[in-house]
């Protein structure tokens, strides 16, 4: 592929687990990689990886660099939102990073043109944010997680008229620092089950809670 036709993707949280295979997974396919981290002057393996790769600093949180990096980042093909915080931290934290900072971040983007028409926005969100079949509390981690798919669920319809198509996604229990070593999904098959699922999203598909593999996941 010439580079200048070359596929554009932006990965919000980049700097481990999934973020960084996802990184280097569309690297390796000639896409230019735009990737974000909270600590650029030490990018650790993210700075290793070979590729059209654009490192951006980034905090969920500050909007100062939110503005800047929408303003950073042209006609992208891809945005994978995958910046999020597990369990150990105050319930206020938690909701801003993984319920507010994800919605902050696209709406941004669109306000500054950043994603292509017919571009794919994809939140990483989790099972356990799940409603359905649920008694009682999620907790703060879950709690997090449903917030976040209920004000996707709000925004989806205005979404759609950025002529974008804009899913939540859960990406499997994975062994990451995050998910612990007893997960049962290497990250490299979440990564490439998550690169064909957008591969393959059509307008059809817009609005929808699905898994790494293609499925239909409750709300």
């Amino acid at each position: 592929m010439p580079h200048d036709q070359a596929h554009r993707v932006l990965i919000i949280g980049a700097s481990r687990g999934i973020g960084l295979e996802l990184v280097r997974q569309y690297l390796a396919e000639g896409w230019k990689v735009h990737a974000t981290t909270r600590t650029p002057d030490q990018p650790g393996r993210l700075g290793e990886l070979p590729g059209d790769l654009t490192i951006h600093p980034l905090d969920v949180r500050d909007e100062t660099q939110l503005a800047r990096l929408a303003r950073s980042v042209d006609a992208v093909d891809v945005v994978i939102h995958n910046a999020g915080v597990g369990r150990g931290m105050p319930r206020a934290d938690m909701m801003a990073i993984n319920a507010e900072a994800p919605i902050s971040a696209i709406e941004a983007l669109f306000d500054a043109r950043a994603i292509a028409p017919g571009g794919k926005v994809v939140l990483v969100t989790s099972q356990m944010g799940a409603r359905h079949g649920t008694k009682g509390s999620l907790g703060d981690y879950g709690d997090s997680k449903a917030a976040l798919n209920d004000e996707f669920r709000r925004r989806a319809p205005s979404w759609a008229e950025r002529e974008v198509t804009a899913i939540v996604l859960h990406p499997g229990w994975v062994r990451t620092d995050m998910g612990g070593s007893s997960a049962p999904l290497r990250v490299e098959e979440s990564v490439a089950g998550i690169r064909e699922l957008v591969a393959g999203l059509t307008e059809t598909h817009h609005g929808r809670f699905l898994t790494w593999d293609g499925r239909e996941h409750p709300w």
